[in-house]
């Protein structure tokens, strides 16, 4: 059975240093993507709107997988990548731990196998084995955030602004600006891990002014 794993392919994107920021430039990518909204005062371990995304993407994330770990000829198998959210505001600006709107795009990693039409196929089938809502919002897309600055935020994602600060920090002194959205890669499960070692991949995308 032919084996891939992009976590290798893609560990300088996956496995960053706690102790620096690090610059890289990262390349189109596909994702599994789905589009939402976090009222005001709630948090995203609070939304439905961002319990029915995840169940989604997990549902055809796994779907997919398995269609071609169990497939009679040629046989695939690849694990599922970690879950993603690119976050905003309607102003554009994020601000974390402020009480307003937060606009998401969750969304996990397809390796290229994962054709437009392998997509449709795969969602096909998990509508068959449960009828996801979220699942009528999924969409296969590219996506390119070139440059970025990135840190592996290690602890609770309450204390994610003392890491944040260390972001801002080393974009002064380097002269770069923030642009785009405000990018978490969740490494850990909160619902398995202490809150003191979950690990989440904060990334912004960059220009030189």
């Amino acid at each position: 059975m032919e084996k891939l794993d992009l976590r290798k392919q893609y560990k300088y994107l996956y496995s960053p240093s706690a102790k620096k920021v690090e610059v890289v430039d990262v390349p189109p990518l596909q994702f599994a993507m789905i589009d939402g909204i976090i009222p005001a005062g709630e948090g995203p371990g609070e939304s439905s709107d961002f319990s029915q995304a995840l169940n989604a993407l997990y549902g055809i994330s796994y779907t997919l997988k398995f269609m071609f770990k169990k497939r009679a000829t040629d046989p695939i198998d690849y694990p599922v990548m970690a879950l993603e959210a690119l976050w905003t505001t309607a102003s554009g600006e994020f601000v974390f731990g402020r009480r307003e709107a937060w606009l998401y795009t969750a969304m996990i990693m397809q390796p290229a196998i994962i054709t437009p039409e392998v997509f449709a196929q795969g969602l096909a089938k998990a509508r068959q084995r449960k009828a996801e809502p979220g699942f009528d919002r999924l969409r296969l897309e590219q996506f390119h955030e070139g440059p970025s600055i990135q840190v592996m935020h290690i602890g609770p994602y309450a204390n994610e602004p003392e890491t944040l600060a260390r972001m801002d920090a080393y974009a002064a002194e380097h002269g770069l600006q923030f642009h785009g959205r405000h990018h978490e890669i969740y490494m850990g499960d909160p619902r398995r891990a202490a809150p003191e070692r979950l690990k989440t991949i904060l990334r912004h995308p960059i220009v030189r002014p």
